[in-house]
């Protein structure tokens, strides 16, 4: 029978409740899964035809040793989405990748910990007026993550705070501009599987002030059905379609469609689709909010699973 792990984090051992019906379409489906701790050093990899990251929310404050482990798995397993996938797609310099090569991106300023910056120079690499977010480049579930005010100094100072703390501690800071439509309008999620376009759900506003500590390895989502834009998906195609070419650039990266992506989009200020993130490693998929995708989702795994290594 095939076995089947779905990868989370020590602390939902059972899986994010989004993710624990998979354990019963996919027993359905004629599969033995099992949730599986990515860091438990009891589990045998090998044991399963196919390991999928799920719930791994924690791998943002111990990345290295996550991609070691994704690398262990598929030295002796199939793993989705594969190693270097996850390599690239959680450090989110990946967006300044994709933005040069076509892609209308949020606007974003990249402060690198090596150029040591004073709380003047953070000052100015700040925008003039509205609202911008900072936020580290290696980061999940909006964790680290804070709204600012540029013309408040108040607000101001508790940004070149936030960032200066995140800079000491190594890690890259991202300025991107607050769009008032994630506020007007909301962020649109739109989820393929297996290279198909499957459903999508809107986002309401995750930030409404500075970062502050989280109970937990991720912030709570409101989230809702919501029909997909022509413009949109096609958006979303070519994203995925880019993404796949910068992998793919130079290797012998497997060609399949990856087995799920999330493509996060919200509205510029002239009202088109630019992109927000781009998730394929852990995201969450909302299968809930739309008839048949856990289905769909399910016969995408098992069929990768029964695939040849």
């Amino acid at each position: 029978m095939t076995r089947i792990a779905l990868a989370t984090c020590a602390a939902l051992p059972h899986l994010d409740s989004e993710d624990t019906p998979l354990l019963t379409t996919l027993a359905a489906a004629g599969a033995t899964a099992e949730a599986a701790v990515w860091d438990d050093p009891a589990v045998d990899w090998s044991s399963y035809d196919l390991v999928v990251i799920r719930s791994a929310w924690d791998y943002a404050q111990r990345r290295d040793e996550f991609l070691d482990w994704t690398a262990r798995v598929e030295a002796v397993t199939q793993l989705a989405n594969p190693s270097p996938v996850v390599r690239w797609n959680t450090d989110k310099h990946y967006l300044a990748e994709l933005e040069r090569a076509g892609v209308r991106v949020v606007p974003t300023t990249w402060l690198e910990p090596e150029r040591q910056f004073s709380s003047r120079a953070l000052h100015t690499r700040f925008p003039a007026g509205g609202e911008f977010v900072i936020k580290p480049a290696v980061s999940a579930g909006s964790i680290d993550t804070g709204r600012y005010t540029a013309i408040d100094a108040q607000s101001r100072g508790m940004a070149i705070s936030h960032a200066k703390r995140l800079l000491e501690a190594g890690r890259t800071v991202m300025v991107q501009r607050y769009l008032t439509s994630v506020d007007t309008v909301g962020e649109r999620a739109h989820v393929f599987v297996d290279g198909e376009h499957s459903h999508s759900v809107l986002k309401g506003a995750m930030l409404d002030g500075p970062d502050v500590a989280v109970d937990g390895v991720y912030k709570e989502e409101k989230m809702s059905p919501v029909d997909a834009s022509p413009e949109e998906i096609a958006m979303s195609q070519e994203v995925i379609a880019t993404a796949r070419r910068l992998l793919s650039a130079g290797s012998a990266e497997d060609d399949r469609p990856f087995l799920y992506a999330r493509v996060d989009v919200v509205s510029d200020d002239d009202g088109r689709p630019v992109l927000m993130e781009l998730e394929m490693v852990e995201p969450s998929l909302f299968v809930s909010l739309s008839e048949g995708a856990l289905e769909r989702l399910t016969d995408a795994i098992v069929a990768r699973a029964g695939a040849p290594r």
